[in-house]
């Protein structure tokens, strides 16, 4: 049995598959592109159907590729129709299955972490900071990993990490607020901090001056602080998607509460977010305590035995071990505690 992880890198796509994975990105596409609020619900019926009929996977990557290449370009994207795109993954999330979040959100993050890692002029970041802060107000992630992204764009602070924590804060803020306050208030002191011991590094003061009287806006609860907030479209989008889900579990208990480290190592360490999420690479535990494990103290045990053993197929050292305890013992209840041992 070959794992699928491992038969993707060794099949060499044939033509059929190439052409049937064309004839889907073509379709898929052609959804993308026409939509927009008031065709959401034949749009996602549309690829849900389209869910049903190929695989999974395949699904999941042109869904993925098309959604980065319509949303992360280097100007600034729409929020309206940022929205739209996130509220059909959503859908879909909560229609399909949580894989197909799951490995959105995936994409997006690690791209994200990849950009901010680079020096890249355009407004890449802002658009995928956008995707992931409309993931969360669309119920597909929980608050925790935004907070990790809050605390890691806090930690580095420079004059780009500050306008993504603007960005990010009049996005969700006050989202933010309602799910987790002491979190935010954390987070709060932790800015204000590096924000006084930094003071000098900065020529622009008023942004670091901006982002804090935002942060403490929202930790008053204070709306009219926040220039530009508008929480009407998100609530009308929500209403939109309370109609288009069909479970009744549609709330909060399919959101990934997965952190921003399990994300970026997820190739290393398997995606426990995803049941039955195929994992294959190193080995989680140490083969070294395994061995360790599998070296069964059972005293010295005659050759006769061990070759008897051997003759019926006792082939691990667990069987052997257990084997030669069941053939020594002298009676039932020394048989026991040596297996007991």
């Amino acid at each position: 049995y070959v794992p699928p992880q491992i038969r993707k890198a060794q099949e060499t796509l044939d033509d059929k598959k190439r052409e049937e994975l064309g004839r889907l990105k073509k379709m898929v596409n052609g959804l993308i592109n026409r939509l927009s609020e008031p065709n959401l619900s034949s749009i996602s019926g549309q690829m849900e159907e389209l869910y049903m009929a190929n695989s999974r996977k395949d699904m999941n990557d042109t869904l993925t590729d098309i959604l980065m290449g319509a949303c992360v370009t280097a100007v600034a994207m729409p929020t309206r129709l940022m929205m739209e795109h996130v509220l059909l993954v959503s859908i879909l999330h909560h229609n399909v299955g949580i894989e197909v979040g799951a490995h959105f959100l995936e994409a997006v993050v690690k791209k994200f972490d990849e950009l901010c890692k680079s020096d890249a002029e355009g407004k890449e970041c802002e658009n995928l900071l956008a995707l992931i802060a409309h993931l969360y107000n669309f119920h597909v992630v929980h608050c925790l990993l935004i907070f990790d992204i809050l605390k890691k764009l806090v930690s580095i602070f420079t004059e780009k990490e500050i306008e993504l924590i603007l960005f990010l804060l009049k996005n969700v803020g006050f989202s933010l607020r309602k799910d987790d306050a002491l979190a935010l208030k954390e987070l709060i002191t932790e800015a204000q901090r590096k924000a006084s011991t930094a003071e000098k590094k900065f020529q622009d003061q008023t942004r670091v001056r901006f982002m804090l009287e935002t942060m403490l806006a929202l930790r008053n609860n204070d709306m009219r602080k926040i220039p530009g907030y508008d929480p009407e479209p998100v609530e009308r989008l929500r209403k939109l998607q309370r109609a288009l889900i069909h479970s009744s579990g549609s709330g909060k208990d399919t959101q990934l509460r997965v952190s921003l480290e399990s994300l970026l190592s997820a190739d290393q360490v398997g995606r426990w977010w995803i049941v039955g999420s195929s994992w294959s690479g190193a080995p989680m535990i140490s083969d070294t305590k395994i061995q360790a494990q599998q070296k069964l103290h059972i005293g010295k045990v005659s050759s006769k035995i061990m070759e008897l053993a051997r003759k019926l197929r006792m082939n691990t050292d667990i069987r052997r071990s257990i084997f030669c305890v069941l053939m020594t013992s002298e009676d039932f209840m020394d048989a026991f505690e040596k297996l007991l041992k």
